[in-house]
């Protein structure tokens, strides 16, 4: 399993490049998508934060069970790739 998030770490950035020389308006739809993600990420994680000051929780295993929020791990995952697309992408502009 480790192998396979590595590789998809690797390949999907390398796919999302490939799209974006072959698709003219893909970047603009991986920008969206990222905008959103992000979005969701941080409302996930600062209302679970909010929730367990509120709560006045001082156990550190409380805020790990956001980890078990698979939006949250879908979203984070999302802006991790884009993140590695467009460095990799600057990277050959710069070049």
């Amino acid at each position: 399993m480790k192998i396979l998030l590595l590789l998809f770490t690797i390949i999907i950035p390398v796919i999302m490049l490939y799209l974006d020389r072959r698709i003219d308006k893909a970047h603009n739809f991986f920008n969206l998508f990222a905008v959103i993600s992000f979005l969701i990420f941080s409302i996930i994680a600062s209302t679970s934060i909010y929730q367990i000051i509120a709560d006045g929780d001082v156990f550190m295993t409380t805020i790990h069970g956001l980890f078990l929020n698979e939006v949250f791990l879908l979203t984070g995952a999302y802006v991790g790739v884009f993140t590695i697309y467009r460095l990799l992408k600057l990277t050959l502009e710069e070049s």
